[in-house]
């Protein structure tokens, strides 16, 4: 049966998304081995399928240095005075640790400062002594400034290193992110740009347990939030109580990590020149502790399970592409989409690319997701034309730019599409990604529509690059 007038199988998708979902693999975190042991899977299950390693001397891998911080065991416990009961909080259900936490042991009163800002027109430590103390902040900065004050800081690296050039011996930052319920924690690996703070501790409470820090204390989260916005003015108080931090997290500045990439020949050897890669990215966020595990169903093991399922059914004799097609995962997307800049700039073949097909989180949402239009409009009519004849899925009215993975090949003029979700952040980096809560039929449809514009793209009538464009210089 031509791929045509085929499907994506559920169950096959389902199969993959469950076992690179599972513990087996600790959610996949970049340079662990949780996460080569995926690679190895998924370069197995090509194998299967027909698809030869790419790189010479039979090698799946592309290897490349990742920055990973492995967070063994952490435990926060919050009291008033010396001889009194604790409060102990639990990793994964009321907290998790930055993903570039530092490891160490801090024990000491608490000072709230805000978002954390330390600027001469907003400064929330300007009323009180951090010096030996945790400093208590909220994720984000506040809306009412301007982005030249407050592009300093954003991120957890950002607001460690203003509050250790303080005094300070700790940073818990409450997670007020839109993207994560109040009651769920969320990790994220990359932390911000800036040096790592080995023996600088960092943990993020959820927004629920941020009120119960808070509970018996001048102020809770919401009127704090509402004076700041009120005032225009910071609101830093010394706590009552005091906090006991402990991590242990082993930290590595350069730890080895894997793209995994394989070729479908093509059938036409008048194309044997001629590329079409699809990508998308294994790595998630890992697992910290034994208990707390981020699975990644979702982000990304569905669009991993898509690549997989299209190699299956180009790979059939009666679907051979005339064009050649590459498959490649890539790793470090989690860490500022590493892997993908690493494939680019290492692929010898680049100007011999028509396009770039990227499969990012496609399980969830209320319908498929094709970004790229406003850059690749000729590209994004093939997939449109594939969702009008077979899925009638695919939300309009949007110009979109290539984002995420895409990035890398867009920037060197391959024409690039990324296919996900709309309103489908419901489980971004939670520990209830898992298999269970992926939407079987839209998993379906976006991996079928995958499916059917690779086939058309790699028929041989698609042309997507001017021939003077495939000069590529870096």
């Amino acid at each position: 049966m031509p791929v045509w007038a085929q499907q994506a199988d559920v169950d096959t998708l389902m199969k993959h998304i469950r076992r690179l979902s599972s513990e087996e693999f600790q959610g996949r975190m970049a340079g662990t081995k949780g996460y080569l042991d995926a690679a190895e899977y998924v370069a197995g299950v090509l194998h299967r399928y027909g698809v030869e390693p790419f790189a010479g001397g039979g090698s799946w891998t592309q290897l490349f240095e990742v920055e990973t911080n492995e967070v063994e065991n952490c435990s926060l416990e919050t009291y008033v005075n010396a001889n009194d009961i604790r409060d102990r909080y639990v990793l994964g259900r009321d907290f998790v640790c930055a993903g570039m936490t530092g490891r160490g042991y801090a024990d000491a009163q608490v000072v709230f400062c805000g978002y954390g800002i330390d600027h001469a027109a907003f400064n929330e430590y300007a009323s009180v002594d951090a010096r030996g103390k945790v400093v208590l902040v909220l994720t984000g900065v506040p809306s009412f400034l301007p982005s030249k004050v407050t592009s300093s800081y954003l991120s957890l690296r950002d607001k460690a290193r203003v509050a250790r050039s303080h005094g300070a011996i700790a940073l818990v930052a409450v997670n007020l992110a839109e993207s994560c319920r109040p009651d769920e924690v969320q990790s994220h690996i990359f932390s911000g740009f800036g040096s790592h703070q080995p023996t600088f501790p960092i943990l993020q409470p959820t927004r629920r347990c941020g009120d119960q820090l808070l509970a018996d204390e001048d102020r809770d989260i919401d009127s704090t939030l509402a004076l700041i916005a009120a005032t225009h003015a910071p609101q830093s108080y010394l706590l009552r109580k005091k906090m006991a931090i402990n991590i242990n997290a082993q930290y590595s500045p350069k730890a080895i990590t894997a793209n995994v990439v394989g070729v479908l020949k093509g059938s036409d050897r008048r194309m044997r020149n001629e590329y079409v890669v699809v990508g998308a990215h294994l790595d998630h966020v890992g697992m910290q502790g034994e208990t707390c595990l981020f699975p990644g169903a979702d982000d990304n093991a569905s669009g991993v399970a898509a690549l997989l399922e299209t190699a299956r059914l180009l790979s059939q004799p009666q679907n051979r592409p005339r064009r050649n097609v590459i498959f490649v995962c890539f790793s470090g997307a989690e860490s500022q989409y590493l892997g993908s800049q690493v494939f680019v700039s290492n692929f010898a073949q680049l100007h011999q690319v028509d396009a770039f097909i990227n499969i990012e989180c496609i399980g969830n949402g209320d319908s498929i997701a094709v970004l790229g239009n406003k850059r690749f409009p000729k590209l994004w009519q093939v997939a449109d034309r594939n969702d009008s004849l077979y899925v009638h899925r695919m939300v309009h009215g949007f110009k979109t730019l290539p984002k995420g993975d895409a990035i890398a090949f867009s920037e060197v003029g391959i024409p690039s599409l990324v296919f996900s979700t709309f309103n489908g952040n419901r489980y971004a980096h939670v520990p209830s990604d898992i298999a269970e809560n992926i939407d079987r039929t839209l998993v379906q449809q976006a991996a079928t529509l995958v499916i059917r514009t690779v086939d058309e793209l790699c028929g041989g009538d698609y042309q997507g690059r001017d021939p003077k464009s495939r000069q590529i210089t870096f």
